[in-house]
């Protein structure tokens, strides 16, 4: 009997999670705990890490899980090496759900960084209004370059922020060019800083930032372990399937 763990926290998850569950294949989910209030799955969820890459191996085997996707974020990397880690000891196949890197357009105007204290330097020099998509997670960091004025959206809304001369948009996307452009233009955005996490569900800033002919500092995927990426939820099933788990179907 097959026992999925789906690490998830992204559209692809939802999408796979919704999918494995009208397929009616036991599976349960696993959020990191980084947002206060996650979105409701289909599947059975806990919440919260798992004690390193010992730890999640432990949980493989106490809870029987047969097969693991990582569907994490792209830079949620040292999720991604443990799991890498822990499916190697146990023997226990897995394989990511990832979606492609963005790629340059004509018009964009990218500054590629290999990370984000690369990114920080990348902000030395005159004030500028910046919008830092970054997430906030690695806001502390920013607090090197309090000259700027910040324009942060955010999925929950702040206890705190180390950042004193910001602008905070409680908001969860999926966004749309058009609002992207306008939130933008009524904060004055000079400059965009992001990750390259690929995707729809956030591309509109960019997508934005270049019809305002506003520059972005680019922050590069951290570099992982070899691994098995795929692309859509199809290609899941298509490696459940051939890995022995009866799809119904």
């Amino acid at each position: 009997m097959p026992n999925l763990l789906i690490l998830g926290g992204t559209t692809e998850a939802n999408a796979l999670a919704r999918t494995i569950a009208d397929l009616g294949i036991p599976a349960s989910y696993s959020y990191a705990g980084r947002v206060d209030t996650p979105r409701s799955q289909p599947l059975p969820v806990r919440v919260g890490g798992f004690g390193g890459a010992e730890g999640l191996a432990r949980y493989i085997q106490d809870h029987g899980i047969t097969h693991v996707i990582d569907a994490t974020h792209p830079f949620a990397a040292q999720m991604s090496r443990n799991a890498i880690d822990a499916c190697n000891s146990t023997g226990v196949p897995m394989v990511a759900l990832t979606r492609p890197a963005w790629a340059q357009q004509g018009g964009d105007r990218w500054h590629p960084v290999l990370d984000v204290p690369a990114a920080v330097g990348a902000l030395s020099g005159p004030a500028q209004r910046v919008f830092l998509a970054v997430g906030r997670m690695h806001l502390e960091e920013f607090t090197a370059q309090p000259q700027h004025r910040y324009l942060l959206r955010l999925v929950d809304e702040p206890r705190a922020l180390p950042l004193p001369n910001a602008d905070v948009v409680v908001s969860r996307g999926p966004f749309t060019v058009e609002g992207d452009r306008a939130l933008m233009e009524r904060h004055g955005t000079q400059m965009v800083v992001s990750k390259n996490a690929g995707g729809t569900g956030a591309r509109a800033k960019l997508d934005a930032a270049r019809a305002l002919g506003i520059s972005v500092v680019m922050i590069d995927r951290p570099a992982l372990p070899q691994r098995t990426e795929l692309s859509s939820v199809a290609q899941v099933l298509d490696w459940l399937a051939h890995s022995g788990v009866n799809l119904g179907v």
